[in-house]
């Protein structure tokens, strides 16, 4: 554990001295600033424009931070030469690709409790006190953590095996299938033979449902969010990530590094 605690440290710090992060959580601010704007053009509206535009930001930005940073964490330092000098050490491949996986994770939960906490800010000038029913926010903010965590361990399995750029369509490409997996499974065609539909349901259940992550229409419109939805959404993410951390592990232990 020491090595892989080492290992997210550093991929930590050298996160957070990263400019472009910081530019990234001043856009979702930005975008924040502006809701509260619209929110008063459009009288009756503040909060719910509020909500949805800073949810949307949080993701948004968590989700290029996580494709772009996640398929960085082995190429950057390939290309460096620095991870023949660190596995030169007693450290092993699993380790470092899981120490860069937690550290990537660190980083995201703290740009993402930042965005956050600006979430909670705007909300607080258009309307203070702040009510009960907006701690459901936290909710949804976790939840996209989880999404976020699920899209570096894709990244990374990616960037084990292609190129950087190949890498960032095929994390992109994932999620953006991963949005419509549940649809794929309720697709009724006439012109779709049953061995296409059968094929198209069985990919369905391989993607990442990433609508397992959204609860932002029940959070924006102040609805609470089951418990059981949540422990639900967590297992699914931490046997996803599971799965695919075991996959990158196993493709980047047989690859020549030389």
């Amino acid at each position: 554990m020491r090595n892989i605690q080492t290992v997210a440290a550093n991929t930590f710090r050298e996160a957070v001295r990263d400019r472009v992060l910081y530019n990234l959580v001043f856009f979702a601010l930005l975008m924040m600033g502006a809701a509260i704007l619209v929110g008063q053009i459009s009288i009756g509206i503040e909060q719910d424009m509020i909500v949805s535009l800073g949810l949307t930001a949080i993701s948004a930005v968590g989700i290029l931070i996580a494709v772009f940073l996640g398929v960085a964490l082995v190429s950057k330092e390939m290309d460096k030469r620095t991870l023949y000098a660190l596995l030169a050490k007693p450290v092993r491949r699993w380790e470092f690709l899981l120490g860069k996986f937690l550290g990537l994770v660190m980083t995201l939960t703290v740009n993402t409790a930042a965005m956050a906490a600006g979430l909670y800010l705007a909300l607080w000038t258009v309307k203070h006190p702040l009510l009960k029913s907006d701690a459901y926010i936290l909710v949804a903010v976790y939840l996209i953590l989880l999404k976020l965590a699920l899209i570096v361990a894709l990244a990374l399995l990616f960037s084990c095996f292609t190129t950087p750029f190949l890498a960032i369509l095929f994390s992109a490409g994932i999620y953006v299938a991963g949005l419509f997996a549940a649809d794929l499974r309720t697709v009724h065609g006439v012109d779709l033979d049953p061995g296409t539909l059968r094929l198209m349901r069985g990919i369905s259940y391989l993607l990442p449902n990433f609508q397992n992550f959204n609860v932002m229409g029940a959070v924006v419109h102040g609805r609470g969010v089951p418990g059981v939805f949540i422990w639900q959404a967590t297992l699914y993410a931490l046997l996803y990530i599971a799965i695919v951390l075991t996959g990158a592990a196993v493709v980047f232990s047989r690859r020549n590094l030389k």
